[in-house]
Order: C-alpha cells, then sequence, then structure tokens
C-alpha cells in the first residue's frame, strides 16, 4: 500500500519492509555470522523490519531452536554496530527456527517448505520470503533445483519468492552465462538479487548524490577536463587461511570484475530520467558496452604478488609462504588494468582500476585527475611543484570528498601550492551510516533493485576482464613485490609511459 500525501519523488524517509521472511543457507558460515545476522538485527533495533519478520537457518548442525537463537544471540553481539536492546532481540528471537540437512536432502526441503508455510499461518510472513544462498557458486545448481523441487521456489498467489545470491559470479563470461542460466531457470530475473557489497556503501551511493544533485560538478565531469581516472582499492591485510578461495581466484576475479568496473560505471554513466532501477541499470549498462581494455596488454597492464617484508612494524610472510598456498603458486595479489570508455564524453580518458593485498594503507578512493592549465601564468618554474587538481571520493576508510586545488602561499612572492579542501562525512553528518549488507537486505525485502548488478551487468563486465586475464595467463609467473609498498615496478611503468603517476593516498 502507498501513501496518497507523499510525493514518490520523495527518497528522504526510510521505508519499512512489508510482512516477509528470510531463509539463509550456509548460516553457519563466516559470512553469516560477520555480517548477515548482525544486519538483520541492526535493521530491528532501527524498526526497519515487519514486526513478524521470520529468520530461518539451514544447514547441517543438528540444533534446535535454541541452539539456533544461541548462535545468532552471540553473533550480534559480537558484530552489530547498534546497541543491544533485549526487548528488540526478544522479538526476533521468537520467529527464529532452524532447519538441519544437507543441500540434497530431499526430506529436508520438503520440510523446509512446510515450516514456511506453517511461519506463513503464524508469523504473518505472507507467504513472502527472501532466500538467501549464503554458499559456494558449486553448490547453486542443487540448492536451486531443490527449492524448486520441493515448492519453495514457487510463490502462493499475490506473494513473493527472491533470491539473493553472492558473489563470485562466475569465473570468466562463460561460466557466468553459465550461473545465470542455472539461477534463472527456477528464479526470473526480477526476483534474482546478486549482492555486491560495495555497492550498499553510503559513499558509493553518494556518488550519484555528488554528479547529480549539485550543478557544480557537471561543467568538468568530461574529457574536455579530465585527463584520467584512477579508482583504487588498496588493502594492507595479506590472504592468509584464505587460500581454498583465493589461490583459484585471484585479485583481479575478487575485487576488479565486481567492485572496481562497478565503480566505474557509476563515475561515467549519464544521468537517467529517473531514479528508478530500471532507469539506473540502463545508464550503467550503456557504459560497460562502451568499456574495453586499452592494447597493448604488457603495457597497459601489471599483475604481482606479494613478498615478504614490513607491514608497518610487522615483518610478515609472502604469498607464497601462507599457509594452504602452493610454494610456486601464479595467482596475482595486485592487480592494475586501463580501461577505455567509446563515448563522446569520455573519449580519450583513461581509467586505471587497481587493487592489492599488503599494500601501504587500506583505502579505497576514486580520483578524477585534470589535465594541466593550458598556459602557466606564474612561469614554468611552478608547473613541477604543483600536482593536477583532483576530485577524490573516498570510499573507505576516512568516507568524504576532497578537492586539490593550487592556492597563493602568504607573502610578498607569489608562490603557488597545492592545498585541499576535504570534506568527511564523520564530521558533518551525526548520522550513523548503516552498514552495506542493513542497506542491501532491506532493499531485497522492498524489491528495490537499483544497488544489485543484473545479468548483464555481470557478463558485461566479465567481458570487459577476459582479454586481460588470457593475457595474464599465457605471461606466466606474476611481478614481485613487497609487502608494505605499493605494488610492482610494472604498475608504476603503466603511467610513467604516458607521462602519469598513481596517487599515494
Amino acid at each position: 500500500m502507498t501513501n496518497p500525501l507523499r510525493d514518490p519523488r520523495d527518497k528522504r524517509l526510510p521505508l519499512i519492509a512489508g510482512p516477509s521472511g528470510m531463509v539463509i543457507f550456509g548460516v553457519t558460515g563466516d559470512l553469516a555470522r560477520k555480517k548477515l545476522l548482525p544486519a538483520i538485527y541492526d535493521l530491528a533495533n532501527r524498526g526497519l523490519l515487519p514486526a513478524g519478520f521470520t529468520l530461518v537457518g539451514y544447514g547441517r548442525r543438528q540444533w534446535s531452536k535454541q541452539d539456533f537463537e544461541d548462535y545468532v544471540l552471540a553473533a550480534v553481539k559480537e558484530k552489530a554496530r547498534t546497541e543491544f536492546h533485549q526487548n528488540v532481540w526478544d522479538r526476533l528471537a521468537e520467529g527464529m527456527h532452524f532447519v538441519t540437512g544437507d543441500f540434497d536432502d530431499d526430506s529436508a526441503f520438503d520440510y523446509l517448505a512446510e515450516t514456511l508455510a506453517q511461519m506463513d499461518a503464524t508469523r504473518g510472513t505472507s507467504g513472502n520470503w527472501a532466500l538467501y544462498l549464503s554458499v559456494p557458486p558449486g553448490f547453486f545448481s542443487t540448492v536451486c533445483h531443490q527449492l524448486e523441487r520441493s515448492g519453495v521456489a514457487e510463490a502462493p498467489a499475490g506473494s513473493w519468492r527472491r533470491v539473493i545470491i553472492e558473489k563470485p559470479f562466475g569465473h570468466d563470461q562463460e561460466s557466468a552465462e553459465e550461473l545465470n542460466g542455472i539461477v534463472n531457470a527456477v528464479f526470473p530475473e526480477s526476483s534474482v538479487f546478486r549482492i555486491d557489497h560495495y555497492l550498499g556503501k553510503e559513499t558509493v551511493q553518494n556518488i550519484m548524490a555528488l554528479r547529480f544533485a549539485n550543478q557544480l560538478f557537471e561543467p568538468f565531469w568530461n574529457a574536455h577536463y579530465i585527463d584520467h581516472v584512477q579508482i583504487t582499492m588498496a588493502e594492507d591485510i595479506g590472504v592468509g587461511g584464505r587460500a581454498g578461495y583465493y589461490d583459484t581466484i585471484g585479485a583481479a576475479r575478487d575485487v576488479i570484475q565486481n567492485h572496481l568496473i562497478q565503480l566505474l560505471a557509476l563515475v561515467a554513466m549519464e544521468e537517467p530520467i529517473s531514479f528508478s532501477p530500471q532507469q539506473l541499470r540502463a545508464e550503467k549498462i550503456k557504459v560497460l558496452r562502451a568499456t574495453k581494455p586499452v592494447y597493448p596488454l604488457e603495457e597497459t597492464t601489471a599483475r604481482g604478488q606479494y613478498t615478504a617484508g614490513w607491514q608497518g612494524s610487522t615483518y610478515v610472510q609472502g604469498l607464497r609462504e601462507e599457509e594452504g598456498f602452493d610454494p610456486d603458486s601464479t595467482t596475482e595479489t595486485y592487480a592494475a588494468c586501463t580501461l577505455e570508455i567509446a563515448s563522446r564524453r569520455w573519449a580519450g580518458v583513461p581509467f586505471y582500476l587497481r587493487t592489492g593485498k599488503r599494500l601501504g594503507r587500506r583505502v579505497t578512493e576514486i580520483a578524477l585527475v585534470f589535465k594541466s592549465v593550458p598556459h602557466h601564468l606564474f612561469g614554468h618554474q611552478e608547473a613541477p611543484v604543483l600536482e593536477h587538481n583532483a576530485v577524490v571520493i573516498r570510499i573507505q576508510p576516512d568516507e568524504g570528498v576532497l578537492m586539490r586545488f593550487g592556492s597563493k602561499v602568504p607573502g610578498s612572492a607569489m608562490e603557488v601550492r597545492d592545498v585541499n579542501m576535504d570534506f568527511s562525512y564523520a564530521e558533518a553528518f551525526t548520522e550513523e551510516s548503516p552498514e552495506a549488507y542493513e542497506r542491501l537486505i532491506l532493499d531485497a525485502l522492498r524489491d528495490e533493485s537499483s544497488l544489485f548488478p543484473t545479468n548483464s551487468e555481470v557478463e558485461l563486465s566479465w567481458k570487459i576482464l577476459d582479454p586481460v586475464l588470457e593475457h595474464w595467463v599465457a605471461s606466466g609467473q606474476p611481478d614481485e613485490y613487497r609487502a608494505g609498498t605499493w605494488g610492482p615496478d610494472s604498475a608504476d611503468h603503466m603511467l610513467t609511459r604516458t607521462g602519469r603517476a598513481w596517487r599515494r593516498p
């Protein structure tokens, strides 16, 4: 039901999810314990879940309802971002249930179907269920088949079923298309929500506000003024303990294919005619279709693997000494590539994407670097001193926007020096930003799909990255870089060959 007195264009008021529940497959895994369960409690604590919200866990453990409640409570107390309130917990715990079974267990899925029907009758969930597949992609086919066979995937008349799936969405374009076919054979695309938690971050959504709510930025957001764009996701941690996952994925598949290419699309897209999911997706897809790697790839891409070194004051191992990794591993922990967009707005502007483990510091940012002034009024001696003007969108950890420009140094001489104008979320707003999974879970319950990549977006992202990955397979061992530095020398050469340089955040 909609409020006839409310302007549908007004996005200021938070919207509460309607009658619904959620089933989490893989509820005993790290993602559920660290992210999903705390996010569900935080949503309840903010009053954004319906009174009868019901949470059903599915796993192999022989747990009673009380065992499941105790497990969720421990996760909430460890990771929830909002203050713990016993009355909120008591209401949430009333709707918690656990179903024991393997993914190929017919009887367990039949019992799950009976449980959901019972919850519809007693909890008022109205047949509306979000099915969260917090499991490796290799299990998608089995789980989807069981959901179809048991009738869980089919919603009663007037109700809905939605499936939420986690990355990775395949390992190349062909496997992504196959995976999408498996899911879409059971669920229509309109009912599929692919989680990219980066799109749920407040500062990522602020890219659209920065661009389209301000006249200030639009005139220079194009190739006439922008020299190049750098999109960076750097981490100071290694991959110890994640060998089983990371050694088959690598940095490019783990980060560039989903997170960074989605950020590129948001930065480069044209203004949509409305804020609806359909219009936002349409503009992003236009960008992705126009995006391709810059050749030759041996000059415009770089990959690396960290070796032992100093991470701050701690001496750390190299990747090949980490437990679970092959001493001859060719898995890259650093990946960088150069992309271009064939459009009037961005023709000739390179987009440099990079990500890595064990780098100088943890930071995710988008930097739009301006062209030099056509004439140095204050003499060419100033040129080496001044860097290019830049607008930097900081996504984490110090969320905000920075503008860098030249300003006169006080004194009798005409000396110009770079200064920063810095906007910080933490200083400007008293409201705490919700965790990304809170926003995404709520959006899935509300059928608000703006922040979820579609089939086309996933497949186009792989189409962009596949030539780079194929080139690297034929190139042998990644270049080495010491832990605590900013990547291999080949990454610096990517930019210095054209007279540019990476930002040091």
